[in-house]
């Protein structure tokens, strides 16, 4: 007979101690706080339940310093730790190293697990960023109409360069659809650019700052992968400076700010006319400043060869009729670059979008007085048919045939009979007699028939 070994409680207690903490060393368990108590010691005891299972968890004292903000009950976190068992009371337990708040800690490893993965597949390569130009004509932007981003972007745009056209594609940054529609947007903007309908310098994602949960939809693995195909440049404008996405690091431009990606997008337009007026005016003090060395040193020529035959003076002329000509042409030189550049300026007011709507709410203004007119002229025109038809109306009515002294007979009851032949009624029969005002009730006595009615 076996004799098989008998445990003292504590024996046991530490053996499935033993066993938990080797098995759960190290996890990462989410729930809710339930019967939060901080006693004396300053340790942190509470349950962490859901809906079907509940333990209890311990926070000491010294690790409650890494705590962003105080837990309470009911709050929703991810606990990293061990299990382990007190044994005293023979109760298991999850021993806490560090705590997040509403799924943090999760969305921060799946974060950091899809960057490892991109980045071994090579999204983030710094030798495949799309370069976009210095002064952009066209912008799309990918965010929410209603949102505060979209205004902000549009608000410094107008400020530094007007002349920009900006496009906003909308679609949802937050929630379950949002990265669904930001991949949809991407992807269409580039169809409509590669079947000619669309000439976009660049693509903005744009939406302001939120918690982790709220950007979310930018840490997307397909929303990577559209970025990265898009042969328009993508500019992640996404939170504020201190948030980050996989957007951020797939895109060819990363701005801290929607109101940020406007200022490194697009020139101040006032700071570029002043840099163009200061090289036009650097150029020409430098080619007057090379105008007078040469003249110089064709002065010295000239005294060192004064006494020299005839053919050199004809030289020296030659070479002033050559300097002045290079001094006519490098004033045409300038002039014509002069032009260039108030041809341009003159092609970019033209193009501001308020001139462009003040044209059309004239056109709009106009067209509302051509309306007026031919609404008028025609009301008039029925006016006069009606007259005209009311006249032939008239003429031919019954009541005119009456009131010239003529009558209808008629007979019956409810709705009457007119007659037309003495045939229609017989002696003593009663009869009414229409006249042009009002009527008579007669009484037939005699009946003389035509030689037609024989």
């Amino acid at each position: 007979m076996n004799q098989q070994k008998i445990f003292s409680v504590s024996e046991l207690t530490r053996s499935i101690k033993s066993m938990l903490e080797g098995r759960f060393s190290f996890i990462s368990v989410a729930g809710e706080i339930s019967g939060l108590r901080r006693p004396a010691s300053g340790h942190m005891y509470f349950t962490l339940k859901d809906d079907q299972a509940q333990i209890k968890a311990v926070l000491f004292k010294m690790q409650q310093r890494y705590l962003s903000q105080q837990p309470k009950d009911g709050d929703m976190v991810v606990c990293l730790g061990r299990v382990s068992v007190y044994e005293p009371r023979g109760d298991y337990q999850l021993i806490i190293d560090s705590l997040d708040y509403h799924g943090e800690g999760a969305l921060q490893l799946a974060f950091e697990q899809l960057k490892k993965r991109l980045d071994a597949e090579g999204l983030f390569d710094q030798e495949l960023k799309k370069p976009i130009p210095p002064l952009p004509e066209h912008l799309v932007l990918v965010t929410s109409p209603s949102g505060a981003a979209v205004h902000d972007f549009i608000r410094i745009a107008q400020k530094r360069y007007p002349q920009v056209r900006i496009s906003v594609y909308p679609a949802a940054v937050q929630g379950e659809q949002a990265a669904k529609e930001l991949c949809l947007a991407v992807s269409e903007i580039n169809l409509e650019q590669k079947a000619g309908r669309l000439a976009a310098d660049a693509i903005i994602l744009c939406r302001g700052g939120g918690s982790a949960e709220d950007l979310q939809a930018f840490n997307n693995e397909e929303l990577a992968w559209e970025i990265y195909r898009s042969t328009i440049p993508v500019v992640s404008a996404v939170g504020h400076e201190i948030d980050f996405t996989i957007a951020d690091l797939v895109a060819d431009l990363r701005a801290p700010t929607p109101s940020g990606a406007a200022e490194m997008l697009l020139p101040d337009g006032q700071a570029l006319r002043e840099h163009v007026a200061d090289l036009s005016h650097r150029m020409q003090r430098t080619m007057q400043e090379r105008l007078n060395r040469h003249q110089e040193r064709i002065r010295l020529y000239r005294q060192k060869l004064s006494g020299a035959a005839q053919p050199v003076d004809t030289l020296l002329l030659r070479m002033d009729h050559m300097t002045e000509n290079m001094e006519h042409a490098m004033q045409a030189k300038l002039a014509a670059c002069q032009a260039r550049l108030d041809r341009a300026e003159n092609r970019l007011k033209r193009n501001n979008p308020l001139l462009v709507l003040n044209l059309y709410q004239q056109r709009i203004k106009e067209m509302q007085r051509r309306l007026h007119r031919i609404g008028t002229r025609l009301i008039n025109d029925k006016e006069q048919e009606l007259i005209q038809a009311a006249g032939i109306l008239e003429a031919v009515s019954p009541l005119s045939t009456l009131a010239r002294g003529y009558a209808v007979a008629r007979k019956g009851t409810g709705r009457r009979k007119v007659i037309t032949s003495p045939a229609q009624v017989q002696i003593g029969e009663a009869i009414e007699v229409l006249l042009h005002q009002g009527w008579l009730e007669c009484e037939v006595t005699q009946v003389e028939l035509s030689s037609d009615d024989l």
